[in-house]
C-alpha cells in the first residue's frame, strides 16, 4: 500500500498495480511515471514509479538535486518496481532515473510514462501534471456524434499528414500545434477529408525517422509544443467535424541508450534473445509480448492516447512484422515457436488482447492495421478467430495499382489484370486503399511524377487514377501533397511545395480532388456498401485491348454510380456500356473537365438505347475522355432528391 495520497485510492492503486503484473492493466499510466502526491504530513510533492526489476539500484537525478547521483535514492517496493517521493517540484523540471550496475557506472533513463520531453537533442522527462490544471475539451458534440456512428457503414477519407513538413515557418521552423491549427483545420475542411491521420507525434529523437522509432509511449512529442497544445489541435479539428487518426508503434524501439533498450541493465522490454528480440534491417528492438509487464505497458499506451487525447483510432505500425518470427530474418536467424511455426503467438494474443481491451472501453473507435502479408482474419472479431482490428490497410491494391498506372499506356493491356485483380478479394475483410507515405519516398517518385507522359498526360492520369480510387470498394487514405500534385518526392525535413498551387494544372488537380471529396461525402453508394456485393458489382472488367473497366457503386437505398474508367490517351466515340435500368443518364463527373485541366470531352445528358449490353437489358453510347474516369447517374425525381437532400455522407454537422 503507498505510503502516499496520490491521485488513485489506496485501492484503486493496489489492483491497478496488480493489474501490472498480470499483463492486463489499461491505465498504467496512473501509476507510474511522475505525479502530484502529499505525504502523511501534508507536505506537497511528486511521486515518482518506475518498473526496473532487475537493478541493483536506482535514483532520481534532475534540475531538483542539481543531477546528484546520490541525493534521491528510490526505494525499491514489490514487483521490481521502485519509487521516490520529492517536495517542492514545479511543472517544465527535468529529470532521469539513473540505473546503477554493479561495476559503479549508470545509464541515464527517461521516464517510460513521461508525458512530456526535452526537445531533442536533449533527452530528459518533464514534469507535467495532465490534471493540474486539467485541459477544457470543448469537443462533446463531436464525442456524442462519433458514438452513433457505425465506422463500415459511414464515409472515410483520410488526410495522411506529418507535422514536421505540411508546413513551416518562412524560415523553415516547425509550426506549433497550435498555429498547424490555424491553418490545418480550415484546409481538411475546405478539401472535404473525414479524417487526418498523424504520422506518430510520441517522442522519438530521430526526425529521419519520421517518429516511427519512437522514444517516449506516452509523451506527445515536444517538437510542436506542450501535450495541451497537442490537445488543442485534436479539439480545434473535432469542432470542425474532422476524426483524428494516430500512428501507434507496438511493434520495435529504437536503441538509444537513454530511451527502453536494456532498460535495468538486461532485457526489459525487449526479448533477451537476439534472434527473437531485433530487427537488424531497422537497428531497433522488439517488445517482448510475452511478458505481462511489457503488455501492461503497451495497453496502456494505446488507451492513453484515445482516453486523454481523444484519438479517434489508432493506426498499429508494422502488424507483420509482429506476426512473423522471421520477418526480415535469414533462415537461422529466427526461432520457431513452440509448434515449429514462424507465427509469433505471443504478439497474436498480445494483439487480440489489444482491440479487446480497447473496443470494450471505445466500440466507436478505429483500429487499423497495417499489415502487409495475406495473414487471414485480421479484421475479424477475436471470437471467431480473428486479430480483433476493425480496419486493414490493402498494400496489395496499392501495389498492383501504383505499378499498373507506372506503365506506358500502350502496355496497360497486358497488364489487364493489376487492374481488376483486387476485386477477387476485396471483401475478404474491411479495407482501407492507402495512397500512404511510404510510396512517395527512397527513389519511389510522386504520385505525378510515377504517371507516364507528357506533363499534361501526367496530370490527366493521375486525376483519372484518383477517381477510380474513391469509386473502388474500401475506404480511403490520401498522403499529404498528393491532392495538389507534389512533384518532388516527400522530404520529412522541409515544407510541401504549395508554391505549386500558383501553376494552372497544380490548381486544377488540387481542386478535382476536392470535388471528388465532395461527390465521396454526398453520394453513399461509395461508402455504405464497402464490405460485400451488395454495393459492387462490373459490368465490364474484361476490356483490356482498350484498357476500359466499368462497374457500378450501390447503396442500401438503391441509388447506383456507375463508373467508366479509360487509362488510355484515346478518345472513344460510342463506347457502349450496359446500364440497369432505362431512361436518362447524366454525367455527373468527369476528370477530364475543363476546369479540372482536361480536353473538355464529356457526355452531358444520354438517354439508354434497348440495346441488350454487359448482360443488362439496355445500354449507352459514350464519348470516353482520353485518360479519365466519369461518373453517371440515372436521372429521375428520386434521384435528384436523394442528390440535394442525402447528408448522410456530410459528417458531423
Amino acid at each position: 500500500m503507498s505510503k502516499y495520497q496520490e491521485i488513485l485510492s489506496p485501492q484503486a492503486l493496489f489492483f491497478e498495480l496488480e493489474a501490472f503484473s498480470e499483463g492486463r492493466s489499461t491505465h498504467a499510466w496512473r501509476c507510474f511515471g511522475a505525479h502530484p502526491a502529499k505525504t502523511e504530513d501534508g507536505t506537497e510533492g511528486y511521486l515518482f514509479r518506475v518498473w526496473a526489476p532487475n537493478a541493483p539500484m536506482v535514483t532520481l537525478i534532475g534540475d531538483f538535486n542539481h543531477w546528484d547521483l546520490q541525493a534521491t535514492p528510490m526505494e525499491r517496493v514489490e514487483g521490481g518496481i521502485w519509487e521516490a517521493f520529492v517536495p517542492g517540484l514545479h511543472r517544465y523540471d527535468a529529470y532521469q532515473y539513473a540505473i546503477h550496475t554493479l561495476d559503479g557506472k549508470f545509464v541515464g533513463k527517461a521516464d517510460p510514462y513521461g508525458v512530456h520531453s526535452e526537445t531533442r537533442p536533449n533527452v530528459s522527462s518533464k514534469i507535467y501534471d495532465l490534471g493540474s490544471p486539467a485541459y477544457q475539451w470543448g469537443d462533446q458534440s463531436w464525442m456524442a456524434y462519433r458514438a452513433k456512428q457505425v465506422p463500415y457503414t459511414a464515409p472515410m477519407n483520410t488526410y495522411e499528414c506529418h507535422l514536421g513538413s505540411w508546413r513551416r515557418t518562412g524560415s523553415g521552423d516547425f509550426l506549433s500545434y497550435r498555429d498547424t491549427a490555424s491553418y490545418l483545420v480550415p484546409y481538411i475542411k475546405e478539401m472535404g477529408f473525414t479524417h487526418v491521420e498523424l504520422l506518430p507525434v510520441t517522442e522519438h529523437p530521430l526526425d529521419a525517422s519520421w517518429g516511427y522509432q519512437c522514444t517516449g509511449y506516452f509523451a506527445a512529442t515536444s517538437r510542436f509544443g506542450t501535450p495541451d497544445d497537442l490537445k488543442y489541435l485534436v479539439d480545434e479539428l473535432h469542432q470542425a467535424g474532422i476524426g483524428v487518426i494516430m500512428d501507434w508503434v507496438p511493434a520495435h524501439f529504437p536503441r538509444d541508450a537513454f530511451g527502453l533498450y536494456s532498460f535495468d541493465g538486461s532485457p526489459t522490454y525487449e526479448y533477451a534473445d537476439p534472434r527473437k528480440g531485433e530487427h537488424a534491417d531497422w537497428g531497433t528492438n522488439v517488445f517482448d509480448y510475452g511478458r505481462k509487464e511489457v503488455r501492461s505497458f503497451l495497453l496502456s499506451s494505446a488507451m492513453f492516447w484515445l482516453e486523454e487525447y481523444h484519438m479517434d483510432g489508432l493506426r498499429v505500425d508494422a502488424v507483420s512484422s509482429m506476426l512473423y518470427l522471421d520477418y526480415g530474418r535469414k533462415d537461422r536467424d529466427w526461432i520457431p515457436n513452440v509448434n515449429g511455426g514462424h507465427e509469433n503467438l505471443e504478439a497474436v494474443e498480445f494483439l487480440q488482447q489489444l482491440n479487446t481491451a480497447v473496443f470494450a472501453v471505445y466500440p466507436d473507435i478505429l483500429m487499423i492495421a497495417e499489415e502487409s502479408t495475406s495473414w487471414p482474419k485480421v479484421t475479424y472479431p477475436v471470437n471467431e478467430g480473428g486479430l480483433g482490428f476493425n480496419f486493414k490497410w490493402n498494400m496489395g491494391w496499392m501495389n498492383d495499382m501504383l505499378r499498373y498506372m507506372e506503365l506506358d499506356p500502350i502496355h496497360r493491356k497486358w497488364h489487364h489484370n493489376l487492374l481488376t485483380f483486387s476485386l477477387m478479394y476485396a471483401f475478404t475483410e474491411n479495407f482501407v486503399l492507402p495512397l500512404s507515405h511510404d510510396e512517395v519516398v527512397h527513389g519511389k517518385k510522386s504520385l505525378l511524377n510515377k504517371m507516364p507522359g507528357d506533363y499534361w498526360q501526367k496530370f490527366a492520369n493521375l486525376r483519372a487514377f484518383y477517381a477510380y480510387w474513391l469509386a473502388h470498394p474500401g475506404k480511403k487514405l490520401l498522403f499529404m501533397g498528393c491532392e495538389f500534385g507534389q512533384f518532388i518526392e516527400w522530404k520529412h525535413d522541409d515544407s510541401l511545395d504549395w508554391h505549386l498551387l500558383d501553376y494552372p494544372q497544380h490548381q486544377a488537380v488540387h481542386h478535382c480532388v476536392r470535388e471528388l471529396n465532395r461527390f465521396y461525402r454526398q453520394h453513399a453508394a461509395f461508402w455504405e456498401n464497402d464490405d460485400d456485393w451488395d454495393g459492387f458489382s462490373w459490368l465490364d472488367c474484361q476490356d483490356y485491348e482498350h484498357s476500359v473497366i466499368s462497374f457500378l457503386r450501390r447503396d442500401r437505398q438503391g441509388g447506383t454510380v456507375l463508373v467508366v474508367c479509360n487509362f488510355t490517351p484515346v478518345v472513344h466515340e460510342g463506347y457502349r456500356i450496359g446500364v440497369p435500368a432505362p431512361g436518362e443518364y447524366h454525367e455527373v463527373f468527369n476528370t477530364d473537365a475543363g476546369c479540372f485541366g482536361g480536353s473538355g470531352q464529356g457526355n452531358g445528358v444520354l438517354r439508354s438505347e434497348p440495346i441488350p449490353w454487359h448482360s443488362q437489358e439496355c445500354s449507352l453510347a459514350l464519348r470516353l475522355p482520353p485518360l479519365a474516369t466519369v461518373y453517371l447517374r440515372l436521372h429521375t425525381v428520386k434521384e435528384e432528391q436523394e442528390t440535394t437532400k442525402d447528408t448522410r455522407g456530410n459528417g458531423y454537422v
